[in-house]
């Protein structure tokens, strides 16, 4: 993985009280690790570091250090909130990935014909979702993301084997 990969742990909503806490919803497999990060990146590259952060009903509510007044915590509603992958533990299981390090591999077919690159990772709800650059040019395309349809994935090697359904990536 190039190095300045970002991976996106979390994104704060509304503003909480008035003394500056924010809503937190959090992306990592324990939602409190988030705190165990330390300073977290905002899109544009402001540094934000939790200071407290307890549970909420769906979401968390935190406490950000420089944070302290409800004017200052709605400017940030919708931040999405970054640490650099380098930072971010090794998974031990095999088939547990970051969406960071799926960005950019080759999308090849069972027989190996390259069908295009992985451009995005999605979640729109019902599961995940790799978009495909074709290498023949026009429209990304979207592929479930499961063993079904993506039954091998080698970041060692740069690529995915997917079996798309059917109508995607015709050829040229």
């Amino acid at each position: 993985m190039a190095g300045g990969a970002r991976v996106c742990l979390g994104q704060i909503g509304a503003a909480h009280g008035v003394r500056g806490q924010v809503r937190l919803r959090s992306f990592t497999s324990d939602p409190a690790a988030i705190a165990d990060y330390g300073p977290l990146e905002t899109e544009d590259g402001r540094l934000l570091e939790i200071e407290e952060l307890r549970p909420a009903k769906d979401h968390f509510v935190a406490r950000l250090a420089g944070i302290r007044d409800r004017d200052a915590a709605s400017a940030l509603t919708n931040e999405k909130l970054y640490v650099q992958r380098e930072r971010l533990p090794q998974s031990q299981d095999p088939d547990e990935f970051y969406h960071a390090d799926l960005i950019g591999l080759a999308a090849v077919d069972r027989s190996g014909r390259t069908l295009g690159t992985v451009v995005a990772i999605h979640n729109f709800g019902a599961g995940d979702l790799i978009e495909v650059k074709p290498a023949t040019g026009g429209s990304t395309e979207l592929v479930p993301f499961d063993m079904t349809h993506v039954p091998e994935v080698d970041i060692a090697s740069g690529k995915l084997v997917i079996h798309p359904p059917d109508g995607l990536f015709k050829a040229s």
